[in-house]
């Protein structure tokens, strides 16, 4: 190519690329967060005639000063969720997951940047001159095509203009779905750390009323003694030490099944510190070292969407579809490409990087779409639908949010309730079976009032303990309602891929 040419395709060029880039514009509809829902401006969860609970506040910032968990006061609990959140499958896998999304983010956005490779050949070949016309000439005879080496050395440049924004759209989705991921891990955290804790409720619910129906076996043991004793002085017939017996027998039957449960939670445990039960055993958590929090901080509806994982995951969800359907409708304009290519060649080795050995090409290319038989617009209706679902899937996320924290607070108030009229009849009946016992011994009353007031005193001692493990795992559920985040707000939000990158 003569040289007077090269400074014209270098004009052309340029002028090419400038008009190109001026021309650049993103298509798409642009992300906006969804309107604050109208129930994030309420006060508080409670519908009308909600039991409301004591001991627990709204609060604009309800940030614990570290891990919420450690509010119970148990060592155990700190130390066996640590285990789950170094060890569990559901964390790793978490983990990978946000890893693989963040870069995927890179990858996409090195996909924005001039394409560099290199490349390099080494070939034998015959040229057939008799596809050129040569066959011989005269005086000479005939030419034999010749069979050479060709070395050759290089490189390629190429840039996509992306004179729509269809790759800036496809950056800004896998941000988002990095976004999503982030908070997924989140979720991930919480919720491996509520089943622990909430494992570890049951776990001390159960101890708790095994040591209940021990208790009440020890006392059948002690009427059957005073039945025994009464027998021997002549002040009842032995068909009256049925009654005892049948008593205990019955309440020794209640232990087995807690014995069950006790065993499932603790090898439920370990499966979620990620441990079989052979190489890992649960703490016996007790009930009475498990601390109640004097005061429960509640975030406001408000802050509820801004700080709870899923919602947020939800809201990058809607984000990244958003974005998809920018991509699906710059798919639908021309595209603009340049690309730029030095060779060199030789047919031998040592002069493959003279001067006269080069050879290079420019290129600025355009592809628009005729005909597709329909399938662009097809796919950007496809995205716009992704979009409205994921809108629809945002909105139903928040409204269940709310629901739960409604419910585990009107649960929290009604065990309040229940705990206090259990502990007021456990009383009454420990007081009634104490008297039967002292008329009995005394020979004052008949074992018949003694064997029912035992009974009922069992009922209400195991009732009263299985309501203070209902009240503990409600208040476990209630951190993780409402998404009692521990992290300082600079390190929550270090980990969240920068919206503006």
């Amino acid at each position: 190519m003569p040289s007077s040419t090269k400074p014209v395709i270098a004009h052309l060029a340029a002028s090419a690329s400038a008009l190109a880039l001026a021309a650049c514009t993103t298509v798409g509809p642009n992300f906006k967060a969804p309107a604050t829902p109208s129930g994030a401006a309420a006060a508080g969860y409670a519908m009308a005639g909600d039991t409301q609970p004591t001991g627990v506040s709204l609060s604009p910032e309800a940030r614990a000063a570290g891990p919420w968990w450690q509010a119970f006061g148990s060592p155990e609990l700190d130390a066996a969720i640590r285990q789950g959140l170094a060890s569990s499958p559901s964390v790793a896998e978490a983990r990978a997951t946000l890893e693989r999304a963040q870069a995927q983010l890179r990858a996409v956005r090195g996909a924005q940047q001039p394409q560099v490779d290199a490349n390099a050949s080494i070939q034998r070949e015959r040229i057939n001159l008799a596809a050129f016309g040569f066959t011989g000439f005269p005086g000479i005879g005939s030419i034999k095509s010749p069979t050479i080496n060709l070395y050759s050395v290089g490189g390629t440049v190429s840039y996509d203009l992306d004179v729509f924004g269809g790759k800036k759209r496809a950056t800004e989705q896998a941000r988002a779905e990095a976004e999503m991921a982030v908070h997924q891990a989140d979720a991930a955290y919480l919720t491996l750390s509520s089943n622990m804790a909430m494992q570890a409720m049951k776990i001390a619910s159960l101890r708790a009323q095994m040591a209940a129906v021990k208790a009440i076996v020890a006392d059948d043991r002690r009427v059957i003694d005073i039945v025994r004793q009464a027998e021997v002085a002549g002040g009842e017939a032995h068909s009256a030490l049925s009654g005892g017996v049948a008593q205990l027998a019955e309440d020794e039957a209640m232990l087995p099944p807690l014995q069950r449960d006790l065993d499932n939670a603790r090898h439920q445990m370990a499966l979620l510190a990620g441990k079989s039960p052979s190489e890992w055993t649960a703490p016996d958590f007790d009930i009475d070292r498990i601390v109640v929090p004097a005061d429960t901080p509640v975030t406001l509806p408000s802050e509820l969407v801004r700080h709870r994982p899923d919602i947020l995951a939800a809201e990058a969800d809607l984000h990244a579809a958003t974005a998809a359907v920018g991509v699906a409708i710059a798919n639908q304009y021309p595209d603009i490409k340049l690309s730029a290519a030095l060779t060199q060649e030789a047919i031998k080795p040592g002069d493959i990087f003279n001067a006269d050995a080069a050879a290079w090409d420019i290129l600025g290319g355009i592809t628009a779409p005729i005909f597709h038989g329909g399938t662009l617009k097809a796919q950007r209706h496809a995205a716009e639908a992704d979009a409205r679902l994921a809108l629809a899937r945002y909105e139903e996320t928040v409204l269940v949010a709310f629901v739960q924290v409604s419910d585990v607070l009107s649960n929290l108030g009604n065990d309040q309730q229940t705990i206090a009229s259990l502990q007021r009849a456990a009383d009454a009946a420990a007081s009634s079976a104490k008297d039967t016992q002292n008329a009995l011994r005394l020979g004052g009353g008949p074992l018949l009032d003694v064997i029912e007031a035992q009974r009922t005193l069992s009922r209400q001692r195991r009732a009263l303990v299985e309501a203070q493990g209902r009240r503990y795992s409600d208040l476990v559920e209630l951190y993780a309602a409402t998404a009692t985040d521990w992290r300082p707000a600079a390190q929550a939000e270090a980990v969240t891929p920068a919206k503006g990158r």
